[in-house]
């Protein structure tokens, strides 16, 4: 795919699924209730054992029916590392100049952490896709919006504080797309192999989102 193909895949629905699982081996399952739910776009943190090798595998069995990303990068070694594997986006938790540099060689979108105005600002700047506020449950919708009164280049995506209850308030704020994690792949859906119900979390989301984007339109 091309970057500008990726970016579309994140921003329709506009819901990337940040998953920390705790072992490799459910995130087949995670991935494939997701994307049953209509969520085709995975986080898979670093923090997830043995990260490089469950996206080259969940890579491999879905294809292009799933976006495989990597989170919590924080520097360029790990950046190329997740690439070569298969990773097709990247998501800092802070501003990381060098992965920002090296995404941008490869032509891969990558979000940039920040919390504050002028992080927010130096990571667009510094050529970052999409600017992830977080956390974003100490902000709220209403900051992103104030925000982005003087900065509307920013394409920003919340992390924390993102539910099915909060969704419509953030896309309505301005947000380009949602990131969720616990609130979408909970620690109850995993310790209980609940895939159903993590189908069924996964299309809320989706509809919730699909709503908020439609009533600005109709705006």
């Amino acid at each position: 795919m091309t970057k500008s193909e990726i970016i579309d895949r994140i921003l329709n629905p506009g819901i990337v699924a940040v998953i920390r699982a705790d072992s490799p081996e459910q995130l087949m399952s995670v991935a494939g209730a997701l994307h049953e739910g209509g969520v085709t776009a995975l986080e898979i943190t670093m923090t997830t054992p043995d990260a490089i090798r469950v996206i080259s595998e969940v890579g491999k069995k879905f294809g292009s029916k799933v976006l495989m990303g990597v989170g919590t990068v924080l520097d360029a070694e790990t950046c190329r590392a997740a690439i070569l594997a298969g990773a097709e986006f990247v998501v800092t938790p802070v501003f990381r100049p060098e992965v920002i540099r090296l995404c941008n060689r490869y032509s891969k979108p990558v979000a940039s952490g920040a919390y504050s105005p002028t992080e927010a600002l130096v990571g667009h700047e510094s050529g970052a896709d999409f600017i992830k506020v977080f956390p974003a449950d100490q902000l709220g919708p209403t900051y992103i919006k104030n925000l982005l009164a003087p900065l509307p280049m920013l394409r920003i995506i919340p992390t924390g504080g993102v539910n099915v209850d909060t969704a419509a308030s953030f896309i309505q704020a301005g947000c380009a797309a949602l990131a969720a994690g616990s609130s979408l792949v909970s620690k109850d859906i995993l310790k209980n192999s609940d895939w159903k119900k993590l189908t069924s979390v996964a299309a809320a989301f989706v509809e919730a989102i699909k709503k908020a984007k439609a009533g600005q339109q109709s705006a």
